[in-house]
C-alpha cells in the first residue's frame, strides 16, 4: 500500500471518529424523541421551564 493511500485512510477514520463523537447525543435523542408513544413538544425538550 502506498503511503499517499495510507495517509488518506488514516484522515478518513479520523473525520469518521470526530463525525460519530459529535453526532452520538444528538441521534439518541432523536431516537428517544421519535420513538416515544405520548410524543412530547419540541418547546419541552428545549425549554427547562415548560411544564
Amino acid at each position: 500500500m502506498h503511503e499517499e493511500t495510507r495517509e488518506r485512510i488514516m484522515k478518513c477514520l479520523e473525520w469518521g471518529r470526530k463525525a460519530v463523537h459529535i453526532g452520538f447525543i444528538p441521534f439518541i435523542l432523536y431516537l428517544g424523541f421519535t420513538r416515544s408513544s405520548p410524543r412530547p413538544s419540541l418547546l419541552r425538550l428545549i425549554s427547562p421551564l415548560a411544564s
